[in-house]
């Protein structure tokens, strides 16, 4: 499907925005694996033509999705990259971090992946939204965290030790046995210790 996208983009270099959408919106409009993988890698491949009208869409591809297979693609390769161009859209991830819609919550915590997996990014709004969430039952929600943790850890593992090590005794073990995984040796044992430690008691 990659290889498809590819060659697509290679011959229609000069694909337009409008043409783009209701490429999308074809392919999206059957509910078929291969044919809506084909639309997110289309939304990838040409992700700067998108503008802030077209988190609309986007929000809909997303409630539609019902998989990580879709999600995932769409929050850190499209919304991602679209919001760290567009800062004001920051209050739609500040929305769907709030929704019903477990896979729109994921998304929002997703969408902030990149910046901080570079050391950058906005830490502080990933970390309120992830306080709300940590006592989700869902795996999917609690295995986002632990990611964005996790990747975040590889430049920045102080600021994640010292936001994880106080609230481990209700960070579920999906989310600690991740976001640990590069930290320093010590603050892994120190962030297990208490893990471990809660859960006795």
């Amino acid at each position: 499907m990659r290889q498809v996208v590819r060659a697509l983009k290679k011959e229609h270099a000069g694909l337009d925005r409008r043409a783009l959408v209701a490429l999308v919106t074809i392919l999206w409009s059957r509910p078929v694996f291969e044919r809506r993988m084909i639309a997110v890698l289309l939304l990838e491949a040409f992700e700067p033509l998108l503008r802030p009208a077209d988190m609309k869409l986007l929000e809909r591809l997303v409630r539609e999705s019902k998989t990580w297979a879709f999600v995932d693609e769409l929050a850190i390769a499209i919304v991602g990259p679209l919001v760290e161009r567009s800062p004001a859209l920051l209050r739609v991830l500040d929305r769907w971090a709030t929704d019903d819609d477990f896979w729109l919550r994921r998304c929002a915590m997703l969408a902030l992946l990149r910046p901080l997996r570079r050391g950058e990014g906005d830490f502080a709004r990933f970390t309120r939204y992830a306080e709300a969430m940590l006592n989700d039952r869902e795996f999917f929600i609690r295995k986002a965290i632990g990611w964005v943790l996790r990747e975040t850890a590889k430049k920045r593992p102080d600021l994640v030790y010292q936001w994880l090590l106080p609230r481990c005794a209700i960070a579920s073990g999906v989310t600690v046995r991740e976001a640990v995984k590069y930290l320093s040796t010590r603050q892994r044992a120190d962030v297990l210790k208490a893990y471990g430690s809660a859960q006795r008691h």
